[in-house]
Parts: C-alpha cells; sequence; structure tokens
C-alpha cells in the first residue's frame, strides 16, 4: 500500500480500516485515520461496506438473471447448468429444513446462500491489490469483504429477525406468540421467568447469526493480513508465505461456503419455527 504505515501494527490497522464517512471536526466527510472513524458514531457509513455488499447483490441478480433468460432444455450452456445446481441444491436443504408451505423461503434461502457466498469470496483476493489500485485513486482506506464488518452481518441478521417475528405474529397470532413466551417451558405460574429465558432465546437468534459470520470471516481475513506481512521479511519468509497463504485460501474456499450455508440453514430453520404452532 503506497500510503499505509510501515510497521506491522500500522500494516494492520491500515487493512482492518474502512472507508467511512460521516461527521468530524471538518463537518461532513470521510475519516482521515482510524481514530476518527471510531469517534464519527452511529450515523456514520463505512462506503466500501455498502458498495461491494450492493455490488455483489446487483451482480448476483444480473447473473441469475441472464441464466434464467437464455435458458434453454434442448443443449444448456455451463452457467445454466451450475444455476440450475445451485437452485437443485437449495430446494433440497429447504425441503429438508422448512416443513411448511411458502413460497417465499425458497428465494429467500437462494438469496441469501449466494450473496453471502459472494461477500465472503472477496476474502479470497489479495488483501493488498484492490486496496493498492484505490490508493492511486486517493482512496486510502479500503476493505473489500463486506462480511468482516459487524455492520453489514447484524443488517441481514436483523432482516431475518423482522421476518421471523412476522411469520410468527402471522401464524399464531399476537396472543399465540405471546404465550410461546410467558408460558413455556414452565407451567404458567412462573411466566416472568419463562418470558426472560424465551426472550433471551429469541434475541440470541440475530445475534448469534451476526456474530459466527462475522466472527469466521474477520479472522480469516485477519490471517491473510498476517500472511502477507510474511513478504515483507526476506525470500525465505516470503516463499515460506506463499505456501501458507496458497494453503489457507484452499481451506478458506470451504469456510466461506460453509459459512453461507450456515447462514441459509439457521435462517430457514428460524422461519420454520416461526410457522410452527408450538416449538
Amino acid at each position: 500500500m503506497a500510503n499505509a504505515p510501515e510497521t506491522s501494527a500500522g500494516y494492520i490497522k491500515h487493512h482492518l480500516t474502512n472507508l467511512t464517512y460521516g461527521q468530524t471536526d471538518r463537518g461532513w466527510g470521510f475519516a482521515e485515520n482510524a481514530d476518527e472513524a471510531a469517534q464519527m458514531g452511529f450515523w456514520a457509513i463505512n462506503v466500501d461496506s455498502m458498495l461491494f455488499s450492493v455490488g455483489l447483490g446487483v451482480l448476483f441478480l444480473w447473473a441469475f438473471r441472464m441464466a434464467a433468460k437464455t435458458a434453454t432444455s434442448d443443449s444448456p450452456g455451463g452457467w445454466q447448468n451450475f444455476v440450475e445446481w445451485i437452485v437443485e441444491f437449495i430446494d433440497t436443504s429447504v425441503r429438508g429444513s422448512f416443513s411448511g408451505k411458502n413460497a417465499m423461503i425458497g428465494p429467500l434461502a437462494l438469496t441469501i446462500f449466494v450473496w453471502v457466498f459472494l461477500m465472503n469470496f472477496m476474502d479470497l483476493l489479495a488483501v493488498d491489490h484492490v486496496p493498492y489500485l484505490a490508493s492511486l485513486l486517493g482512496v486510502e482506506y479500503l476493505k473489500i469483504v463486506p462480511t468482516t464488518d459487524p455492520n453489514i452481518t447484524f443488517g441481514l441478521s436483523l432482516s431475518v429477525f423482522v421476518l421471523v417475528l412476522y411469520y410468527s405474529v402471522k401464524f399464531k397470532g399476537v396472543g399465540g406468540f405471546f404465550g410461546e413466551l410467558a408460558f413455556q417451558p414452565f407451567p404458567k405460574f412462573m411466566a416472568p421467568i419463562n418470558l426472560i429465558l424465551e426472550g433471551v432465546t429469541l434475541i440470541a437468534k440475530p445475534v448469534s447469526l451476526a456474530l459466527r459470520l462475522f466472527g469466521n470471516m474477520y479472522a480469516g481475513e485477519m490471517i491473510f493480513i498476517l500472511i502477507a506481512l510474511m513478504y515483507s521479511g526476506g525470500i525465505a519468509m516470503g516463499l515460506f508465505g506463499g505456501v501458507l497463504q496458497l494453503g489457507w485460501a484452499i481451506f478458506h474456499i470451504l469456510i466461506i461456503t460453509l459459512q453461507a450455508f450456515i447462514f441459509m440453514t439457521l435462517t430457514v430453520v428460524y422461519l420454520d419455527m416461526a410457522c410452527q404452532e408450538h416449538h
């Protein structure tokens, strides 16, 4: 990085700082350093996370729409076969996790899996290349993996949480939903304890969804950054770092896929529980 600090600690801190827009002492603008970004408060926007997450979402919609528009039963191409395989895989997973009938669950599961996978996949790009190109354009800070930003993972999980609440009330009614919180698992006279236990369980769903995805991807990105530091330690350390980077990248393919699958599966399971009278 052209503008990155020379120390190892500075290099790591630089790569973990988002391109943040918010209110500063100079007025509204982009943060000039990590400390200023941290002081911007709740209304600050991580522009890079928004840019890459929305961009990858648009890419997903465009690519799958093109597959649908050009689909043929005579001689399907490679992209059509790949999309059909993903759709069939998601359909099989949903049928195994969702016992009710809801036309939205399948498309939602497909969207979550592919979108989260694409955001995770950005972690396989070299940690310096895209930020370096951005620095040539005057952008000093740039994180390209949206799921290493807790704002993105909590945004996803809170959206799922809203759907869980909506379908819980829709299928059970307000009384039925409140009854599950107040009258289970202990007898009705222990309703306050039930409310505390079930309330914590309910709130833990979006929190665990968000933190699981964020924690795994943040740790993976940190390992890539630490490996990248080895290239500055001489030829021997650089060669060893190259071997480590290749090995971790191959293993990380499993991690990014598994995290996308887990997020999708738990979403479907939570919605299945919301659509059932008892759980």
